[in-house]
């Protein structure tokens, strides 16, 4: 299967609870963190409702 590469890039500070708590479903909860995720519609959604603090690569 496919796979998303995505960095977080903003902090989660002063951000709505369920921001923070998509974050760390992606399993991002410091700066420049990245991971590499299975790319899925649910894993989409997520990044979707925070793409303004992480980065897409592909």
């Amino acid at each position: 299967m496919a796979t998303i590469k995505i960095t977080q890039t903003g902090s989660p500070i002063r951000r709505e609870k369920d921001q923070r708590a998509t974050l760390i479903g992606l399993g991002l909860n410091k700066m420049h963190k990245t991971r590499e995720l299975e790319d899925t519609p649910e894993v989409r959604g997520m990044i979707r409702k925070v793409a303004h603090m992480v980065k897409i690569e592909a």
